[in-house]
């Protein structure tokens, strides 16, 4: 089994070919397994360990292969901080571009239990979030806890016949240098505030292909290069002072989420236009 784990400032990952331990996820991400809610809960405050949930979305054929949890500066709050898993059901386990549920929840307050759509790809071991027009579902730390968050998760399911036609439709568009270039510089603009300075690298370091399976032009493409470069960091460039810099993995979970579903909603809208 491929276990790739990885530490950042931020938080702590693991991800695996394989579905995910208990164990694992421990070792990786404990608040997953948060004994009781942060004190600072009221009792009003309905505590379901992520785990319990996770026990259940197994038994309903969801498996986790990838884990994190975001670190606190908060020394009492280390062990109930924001977390993330990402599930896939078993009918998607073996996809070449398999769908992937993202499950959010701290045991803090900082966060309700949330859902997203999302989509691994395999030739780069990167994944990727789709974007604020498909499912986002929240659920709230009261009622029924389990049987909602087990809703939400097929409710996501469901939603993955329209990523895979937005996934075809992407791959099916072709862009010249020069689109591709506009959309690598939008894609800049997304994460960098351009108003003040100039980014730190360029269109052309963003589009760069890391395998010969990148070197192509459709939309579907451009993207994946776009967003691995963006989201990997290690890029070589100049600060809008002039110092020689290079630019930094995105690690924190809020931040990796928010700058994902920002590009695939980029990429959602060239391929609207496009079409």
């Amino acid at each position: 089994m491929e276990l790739a784990a990885k530490f950042g400032r931020n938080n702590t990952s693991v991800r695996s070919d394989f579905p995910l331990t208990d164990a694992q996820i421990i070792e990786f991400a404990p608040s997953v397994f948060a004994a009781e809610k942060h004190d600072s809960r009221s009792d009003r405050y309905t505590y379901i360990p992520t785990g319990n949930v996770l026990r259940v979305l197994r038994e309903n054929g969801f498996f986790p292969f990838m884990a994190c949890q975001s670190k606190s500066r908060d020394v009492g709050k280390r062990e109930h901080t924001k977390h993330m898993l990402r599930l896939r059901h078993a009918n998607q386990i073996n996809s070449s571009e398999a769908h992937e549920i993202i499950l959010l929840n701290s045991h803090d307050g900082t966060s309700s239990y949330q859902e997203l759509a999302g989509t691994f790809r395999f030739v780069c071991s990167n994944g990727m979030v789709c974007g604020d027009t498909l499912s986002d579902i929240r659920v709230h730390h009261k009622g029924n806890i389990i049987d909602n968050v087990i809703e939400g998760a097929f409710r996501v399911l469901d939603d993955f016949e329209r990523i895979d036609g937005q996934i075809e439709g992407m791959k099916k568009l072709t862009l010249n240098a020069g689109e591709q270039e506009a959309f690598a510089h939008a894609a800049l603009e997304l994460k960098y505030d351009t108003e003040t300075g100039p980014a730190p690298v360029t269109e052309r370091q963003i589009l760069s292909p890391h395998r010969t399976e990148d070197q192509k032009d459709d939309l579907w493409t451009t993207f994946n290069r776009v967003q691995e470069n963006m989201l990997n960091g290690g890029l070589r460039g100049r600060s809008a002072g002039g110092r020689r810099t290079t630019t930094r993995e995105v690690t924190g979970i809020d931040q990796s989420v928010k700058l994902n579903r920002a590009l695939w909603s980029l990429a959602e809208a060239m391929r609207k236009l496009k079409a």
